[in-house]
């Protein structure tokens, strides 16, 4: 992966540390991308890597291609000044914070090119689901270039309305930790079943990867694939009544996401 004009992240946590390890793992050079991370052990094990790393800004290049910022949203107010000055004229700024709006980056870096994205944690394993929206200033060099880098970690979807990333936070950034829950509920109603604790978490965690896989692959939708596996007046016909219930998993995870979204667009402002 070729990014001429070197690539800086600001912060490499989790999420920021998720991208760059895919990003190295795609080819691109260490000696192009800078990192800023204060924490020294988080520093040291990325140093590592072979990528230039400092505690702020002072090490970074004159100018940039690409510039990511991958801090808490709470901190991007005191942290996205200091990368104003890295601005040139094929310089686009990207964010992978959770209810930061375009327009709060647009206030401290001005007319520039600013892509707001929402990845998710299966990033960590190259298996994330990313979408993005660009504002006005972004050329299609610049789309390309944030596309290679966000699809690193996995898939990339765009939108052009950015009043969707608020959803899309409710629906694939918060997702994973829905999924997480089922497995929990799925592993205790087993034990509660008679089942012992490691059994029933095994079952249920190969159960999910499993299902999702298939989901992934067929070509069914996954409407279909849930009757292929019903048999009518089978075991589980009986508990696809309770889920489908009015009641049921469709009723919880409707207000699960809407409260997700509405938090969303509170937390932008």
């Amino acid at each position: 992966m070729d990014i001429p004009g070197g690539i800086v992240l600001a912060g490499g946590g989790k999420m920021g540390g998720a991208l760059l390890s895919g990003w190295l793992d795609s080819g691109v050079p260490p000696g192009d991308v800078y990192v800023v991370e204060p924490e020294p052990d988080i520093a040291k094990r990325l140093a590592a890597l072979g990528v230039n790393v400092g505690a702020d800004t002072s090490g970074l290049p004159d100018k940039a291609a690409i510039v990511i910022f991958a801090v808490k949203p709470q901190m991007m107010d005191a942290v996205v000044p200091h990368y104003r000055s890295l601005a040139g004229a094929d310089t686009v700024f990207l964010s992978i914070a959770a209810g930061c709006t375009i327009k709060q980056f647009e206030s401290h870096l001005g007319a520039h090119p600013v892509v707001r994205s929402m990845p998710n944690t299966p990033a960590a394993i190259g298996l994330g689901m990313t979408v993005a929206c660009a504002n006005g200033h972004v050329s299609e060099a610049q789309k390309a270039q944030c596309q290679m880098l966000l699809e690193a970690v996995g898939e990339v979807a765009w939108v052009a309305d950015e009043g969707q990333m608020d959803p899309v936070t409710a629906v694939s950034g918060s997702g994973p930790a829905y999924v997480f829950l089922l497995i929990e509920s799925l592993a205790a109603a087993g034990v509660e079943a008679g089942l012992a604790p490691d059994l029933a978490m095994r079952l249920a965690r190969a159960t999910v990867r499993g299902a999702g896989e298939l989901a992934s692959r067929a070509q069914d939708a996954p409407s279909q694939l849930r009757v292929n596996v019903t048999s009518p007046g089978g075991t589980t016909a009986a508990a696809l009544d309770v889920l489908m219930a009015e009641d049921g998993l469709g009723s919880l995870m409707r207000r699960a996401v809407a409260a997700a979204t509405r938090r969303s667009k509170e937390l932008a402002g």
